[in-house]
């Protein structure tokens, strides 16, 4: 198991493995766009693949937003203000390749970039995906609030969690 950066070149299998994570689990809920506009976005601060095998089984980023209500409710818990969270996001590993730690170290590089930054790694998750939460809570991670969403028909709960005390 590999992670690296992202690079141009792996942007169509994250795709391809976005839309097949979304086909069997239905990440992500909401897709205001195309999968390559979820995964490519202007405010990422950094983004990551894993490989296996020489083959990209995964993505993850590092973002300084997410929906206002998360910001908040994770910064109260810290006692931090929001510029100094970053946002663990757009973490995926491809259903035929799972079980490969891909998810672990995808985590773990997301979180060490934030701490590197100077920021408290934090992330949102859809209530219904209990994979995502049961990785998030075995490394540690603190559920410390909820936002409930709307879109058009479609209602969610996003959980919010913070990473835990850095063990350096």
């Amino acid at each position: 198991m590999q992670v690296r950066p992202r690079t141009p070149s792996d942007v169509d299998e994250c795709v391809r493995i976005a839309e097949a994570v979304h086909d069997q689990d239905g990440y992500p809920a909401y897709l205001a766009t195309s999968f390559k506009d979820f995964i490519v976005t202007d405010d990422a601060l950094a983004t990551w693949v894993a490989e296996h095998d020489g083959a990209v089984i995964g993505h993850a980023a590092l973002h300084r937003h997410t929906i206002p209500d998360v910001l908040t409710i994770a910064s109260d818990a810290l006692g931090r203000p929001i510029d100094q969270l970053g946002v663990v996001a757009r973490l995926f590993v491809d259903p035929e390749r799972r079980q490969l730690g891909a998810g672990d170290a995808l985590l773990e590089q997301a979180t060490l970039e934030a701490r590197s930054r100077g920021l408290w790694p934090i992330l949102d998750v859809c209530s219904d995906f209990t994979a995502a939460i049961t990785l998030y809570e075995r490394r540690g991670w603190t559920r410390v609030g909820h936002v409930d969403l709307v879109f058009g028909d479609l209602a969610l709960t996003e959980l919010v969690f913070i990473a835990r005390e850095s063990p350096h």
